[in-house]
């Protein structure tokens, strides 16, 4: 608690300090009574779901350019656990004709490459509980490239700090609305080299058909050390019914499976009531699970 309400305070005293640059503070609160089974017995928990808050803002420079930056921290507000307050991007760059470079720690291109296909995103069924490559890069270097006809690259440099590591990179290239509002169509295609002890080759694409979202992604991944090479893929949909989005997605990688289904309503602007049920069939020594929750997120 002590650590949490020292980040809160330096984090208000820079909005008050900075009064003469465009800064905003933002941030979640996602909290959900969980359910679950993981091989032992059934539990019951509070989550919080990658709650968080940040600062971020933009500062005109002379000769066209612009200083970027963005400290953000992730906030668990259902433990008062050493770990309440973590790390999340915080980094300082330019932007400018050129496109955009960040210094810090970032999401890779590859993680980024996905948009907005999963539908269970900071949950349980999050991509990352099968895959790898989700990985926010500290010592990293990000640049993206302007947008041209609705393509646009991002390109993330590791540096290895330390002698007995590598340097690693991770690229993707864009195309279309990870939003799917200016267009109706998302595609990227990304790769890792060296990160997190992994190559990887991923392929994403999303549309909207009526309203209706449809999702896909490909993944290759391998074991720098072991060799060990697994492949999985994943289909996602999300259906409007007025205040209401039905959710569902399907994930593999080789034999293991995880299937969710969930619903949001939307009870503000900024506030959405949520539901879902996750199943994870798992081809391991690990043993199945399965959780079945209900919350609340709220953006400000």
């Amino acid at each position: 608690m002590k650590k949490t309400t020292v980040m809160l305070v330096m984090a208000m005293a820079g909005v008050a300090t900075v009064q003469a640059e465009p800064v905003k503070l933002y941030g979640q609160l996602n909290v959900s009574a969980q359910s679950g089974d993981e091989g032992e017995g059934r539990f019951s928990e509070l989550k919080s779901n990658s709650s968080r808050f940040g600062l971020k803002g933009d500062y005109a420079l002379e000769d066209g350019l612009t200083l970027v930056y963005q400290l953000e921290w992730g906030v668990n507000v259902s433990d008062s656990s050493s770990s309440n307050v973590t790390a999340r991007n915080q980094y300082i760059g330019l932007a400018g004709n050129f496109g955009e470079v960040r210094l810090g720690r970032h999401d890779t291109a590859t993680k980024m490459s996905q948009g907005k296909i999963d539908q269970f995103n900071d949950f349980e069924a999050d991509v990352g509980g099968l895959w790898e490559a989700e990985v926010r890069a500290n010592n990293s270097i990000s640049y993206f490239t302007p947008s041209y006809n609705g393509f646009g690259a991002q390109l993330t440099y590791i540096l290895e700090d330390s002698v007995d590591a590598e340097d690693a990179v991770s690229a993707a290239l864009f195309y279309g609305d990870d939003n799917l509002k200016d267009s109706n169509i998302f595609l990227s295609v990304a790769f890792d080299s060296e990160v997190n002890g992994y190559d990887s080759v991923r392929v994403n694409g999303q549309t909207k058909v009526a309203g209706v979202k449809l999702g896909a992604m490909l993944q290759r991944q391998e074991d720098i050390i072991t060799g060990l090479e697994q492949d999985g893929w994943l289909l996602s949909g999300a259906y409007p019914l007025g205040k209401t989005e039905l959710k569902a997605q399907y994930q593999t990688l080789e034999d293991d499976k995880a299937i969710s289904l969930g619903l949001d309503y939307k009870a503000g602007k900024d506030t959405t009531l949520f539901a879902w049920y996750s199943s994870f069939n798992l081809d391991t020594p690990t043993p199945d699970r399965d959780y079945l929750a209900v919350g609340i997120k709220h953006k400000f």
